[in-house]
């Protein structure tokens, strides 16, 4: 007996030094009218002080958060809408009651009946429209337990510059808004990795977002007039992208293709003009009707509007190709020659480029007849008409038939050579328009691996653009 009761006084003095005295409450019959009848008398009136002995000791409150519905993201109010379950732990210093006494160890208490800490959420954005929770735990050790849903409409700073691809960063503070860390200091009651491991094991929608991770920072926000102790929970939240892929980025793609082969149709039998444009009205039409599809930009432009923009540029560069091709192959006989340095450039060194064989040159050659020659007779130019005058004006002038035929052939090697100049003009405008039209195809050829190399090399960037965003934000 006397080494039992000198172990009670060494803790009785141990609790004493440590300022923790535990003054357990008296009931007078294990039925709950007597075990709140003392909570009324000890506890329920001291409802507005922080349970604490003294000043100088703050409150302990342990958070911890299960995400149990992924509500939506707006991104033009940069806004994100998540429902949890909000658990909140904290002691009550100098209240306890044995559980055989009283009846019970656990009793639910209103929560306007004992003191309840203010942690709020530092992003909320509206005001919280989930049900109220009106009551508490309160075990015999002192431990209140305070568990409720929240509904947080709340701002996060949406990056969708990789959309439909993209992986969003969201925190939640909790803390509070008036104490100070030195009144009350908060801490996580459970590990990130168990936070995600309950999260994903209640998460009740299925949506257009899934849950990546959960992290959990401890920091302590500094200002003028004092700290506040805070916990910052990170959700990362990843888009599914198959409805967008589906919807957007496929028959963008199809179209493009499209437009692509359609440079093998010959510009001077079809007209390619039209098809494109039909091309281009059609990708109009469906950017506006998936226009509600895309996010509203804010800060920066996503990518894959830029993408649709370079799609819709590259069909109207083409157009504006085929425009040119087909007006060269059709309107090439009213040109002048072609220019030396043009056919060098483009018949010499822009057709083996393209892999065009150099059209072999023909060895024709057009000659041109001096018409002066030394016989005064094919000089003459006596009318036919003069002639007949001549031959019918009198005895004293006679032709002879010999000069009559002759006149004859004279007259017959003028229209020779009016018909061999004429023939000359037009094979001189067939050559010229052969030229510009052999200028048309290679110059078609080259624009059209131009296009295809400028459509890889955009996509492959577009993609890689994605996945480094990707992989740096995972």
């Amino acid at each position: 007996m006397t080494e039992e009761r000198s172990t009670e006084l060494i803790f009785i003095s141990f609790t004493l030094l440590l300022g923790n005295v535990v003054a357990a409450l008296n009931c007078t019959s294990p039925t709950p009218e007597a075990l709140f009848d003392a909570l009324n008398d000890s506890l329920f009136t001291k409802n507005q002080i922080r349970p604490v002995k003294t000043f100088s000791h703050p409150v302990n409150i342990s958070v911890s958060i299960t995400l149990v519905g992924i509500l939506g993201v707006d991104e033009k109010s940069q806004i994100l809408t998540t429902v949890l379950w909000q658990v909140l732990q904290w002691n009550i210093e100098g209240l306890s009651w044995d559980k055989e006494e009283c009846g019970t160890s656990r009793v639910s208490v209103l929560r306007g009946n004992i003191w309840v800490p203010d942690i709020e959420i530092a992003e909320f954005m509206e005001e919280d429209k989930s049900p109220q929770a009106p009551y508490v735990y309160l075990y015999n050790t002192g431990l209140v337990y305070d568990d409720k849903p929240v509904r947080v409409v709340s701002s996060c700073r949406l990056v969708i510059y990789t959309f439909p691809f993209d992986i969003q960063n969201c925190s939640l503070t909790f803390g509070s808004y008036l104490h100070f860390a030195s009144d009350i200091s908060v801490f996580p009651d459970i590990t990130a990795e168990e936070t995600l491991q309950q999260s994903r094991h209640v998460l009740q929608t299925n949506g257009e977002w899934e849950l990546t991770n959960i992290t959990i920072a401890h920091s302590t926000l500094v200002l003028d007039v004092g700290s506040y102790s805070e916990i910052k929970y990170f959700i990362i939240l990843r888009r599914r992208p198959l409805l967008y892929v589906v919807n957007l980025l496929l028959p963008s793609c199809f179209l493009i293709t499209l437009d692509l082969f359609s440079f093998l149709l010959p510009p001077q039998s079809v007209d390619r003009s039209s098809f494109k444009m039909t091309l281009i009205l059609g990708y109009t039409v469906f950017l506006l009707i998936m226009n509600d599809l895309l996010p509203v930009t804010g800060e920066t432009t996503p990518l894959i509007n830029i993408f649709f923009s370079i799609s819709l540029a590259l069909m109207v560069a083409s157009l504006l190709e085929t425009v040119f091709i087909t007006n060269i192959q059709i309107s090439s006989s009213q040109y002048s020659p072609v220019p030396r340095w043009l056919s060098v450039l483009v018949l010499q060194y822009l057709a083996v480029v393209v892999c065009i064989p150099p059209k072999k040159k023909t060895n024709r050659v057009t000659v041109f007849f001096n018409r002066s020659t030394g016989d005064p007779t094919l000089n003459s130019s006596v009318p036919v008409g003069e002639l007949q005058s001549l031959s019918n004006t009198g005895p004293n002038i006679k032709y002879t038939d010999r000069d009559l035929a002759l006149e004859e052939l004279k007259k017959l090697s003028r229209d020779l050579l009016a018909i061999r100049l004429q023939m000359d003009k037009h094979f001189l405008g067939n050559n010229t328009s052969e030229e510009w039209q052999m200028i048309g195809v290679v110059i078609d050829r080259l624009l059209f691996g131009l296009y295809i190399v400028f459509i890889t090399v955009s996509f492959v960037t577009i993609i890689c653009i994605w996945v480094y965003s990707n992989f740096n934000v995972t």
